[in-house]
């Protein structure tokens, strides 16, 4: 199948160029087999007209819980030590694969009409999580978060159930489904069933992903545990040795940044939940002038409280601006990068997705231009960071399939989405 999609202005994301005139795009089967001007376009089975639209790669979300949206709401402006606790993890220990199922599709439901095309999922019942992407056609790294706290027996089998998954699900659905390894985080992990967990993702050969220095309290107990900081641990414990991907990075120094860069260590900076938690703010700026590129993650709905990474993008070009009184800091280019291009290269996949070129896979949505907003287009890049929203977008296709066409969703079904949300809610509701 050959779809011509014409008279778009195309944001490759390849360099730092606002697209000033219309181009066309030929999509084959579900890669992207040509780029360029209208009038060289070669023939197609079907031609899309996008006339008034940008097209550019999907956002990607590099840190989230999918099944957390049934908890939006259920608990806020608590610390997150107090929320996990006292909320978050007593009524979580009440779910089971119905709510891991319609939350992760509710998930799945705003993700796509957020723009999302790729997202990393850390949760439990991940079979039924991996199910959804199956069935709603988005691209996904997903892992089995493990939490080491318990009894033994508890510890072997997460760490079981976790080896298994990442297993069983690596590059199914078409190939839009990865894994990773993950070790909750360094509080909820003893040292050794760490080593364990890095020792799995060595023989499966994957990433690992973890949660690290979210919070000063969680980096000053590390201290007192461990006579070390998080980072330089995780290191010793050989999870760098391993592609790693990092939630949060908040409270990090200078030296633990240089460590992270030696490793090439990628790093997921959440600035919606990190500030709607009471965090911090990560030094993304001293991350990037060392050469650390991070990408961006909502974490999940219930600390943020949505999924829109387009939010993410404009709260990483501002926050900045602001902590640091620089406005020259995080400029529009590079939070666009942190959405896209380094939100691949955090996951693993810049090799298929995270631009628009010829090869790689058919990931890309489409936004309206044709908006009040949106006017005067000076600069197309300023523009989609500071004016433009979610509502904005119309078109997402991954693998060259539509999941959304003119804001109707194609492959889930919303309306029983909602209500299926709130029924298995309703069910373990305390």
């Amino acid at each position: 199948m050959k779809r011509l999609f014409t008279h778009t202005r195309i944001l490759t994301m390849t360099e730092e160029v606002a697209p000033s005139k219309t181009q066309a795009m030929l999509v084959e089967n579900d890669k992207i087999a040509w780029i360029g001007p209208e009038e060289e376009a070669p023939m197609a089975d079907e031609i899309v007209d996008l006339r008034g639209r940008l097209m550019m790669p999907g956002w990607i979300n590099t840190h989230g819980h999918a099944t957390m949206t049934l908890l939006r709401s259920f608990a806020d402006d608590i610390p997150l030590k107090t929320w996990l606790e006292k909320y978050m993890w007593p009524i979580e220990a009440r779910f089971g694969a119905e709510q891991v199922h319609w939350g992760t599709m509710l998930a799945a439901t705003e993700m796509v009409r957020c723009g999302t095309t790729c997202f990393a999922d850390m949760y439990d019942h991940m079979d039924g999580v991996a199910e959804v992407v199956q069935e709603s056609g988005l691209r996904a790294s997903l892992c089995r978060g493990v939490i080491g706290l318990g009894s033994q027996e508890e510890r072997d089998w997460k760490r079981k159930e976790a080896y298994q998954f990442a297993k069983d699900w690596h590059g199914r659905a078409d190939g839009r489904i990865t894994t990773m390894m993950s070790p909750h985080a360094p509080y909820t992990c003893p040292p050794d069933y760490i080593e364990e967990i890095v020792a799995d993702a060595e023989e499966l050969k994957l990433p690992i992903h973890i949660h690290l220095a979210e919070t000063k309290g969680e980096v000053e107990g590390h201290i007192e545990t461990y006579g070390m900081r998080p980072v330089k641990h995780l290191q010793l414990l050989g999870v760098f040795n391993r592609p790693t991907l990092i939630a949060h990075a908040v409270h990090v120094t200078e030296e633990e940044m240089e460590i992270l860069l030696q490793h090439d260590v990628k790093i997921s900076h959440n600035p919606g939940s990190n500030l709607k938690l009471g965090s911090g703010i990560a030094p993304v700026p001293r991350m990037l002038a060392k050469g650390l590129r991070p990408s961006l993650g909502t974490d999940g709905a219930a600390s943020n409280n949505n999924l829109d990474i387009m939010e993410e993008v404009r709260l990483a070009a501002l926050i900045h601006k602001g902590s640091t009184m620089n406005p020259e800091v995080i400029p529009a280019w590079t939070a666009l990068q942190m959405g896209t291009s380094y939100g691949a290269e955090a996951l693993f996949l810049d090799h298929e997705i995270g631009t628009l070129e010829v090869g790689k896979m058919a990931d890309f949505i489409t936004l309206d231009l044709e908006k009040a907003h949106l006017r005067p287009a000076h600069d197309l890049i300023s523009l989609l960071v500071y004016s433009a929203s979610r509502e904005d977008i119309q078109d997402v296709y991954i693998n060259g399939r539509p999941l959304m066409r003119n804001k109707e969703l194609l492959t889930i079904d919303e309306e029983r989405v909602l209500f299926e949300a709130d029924r298995t809610f309703q069910a373990v509701a305390p």
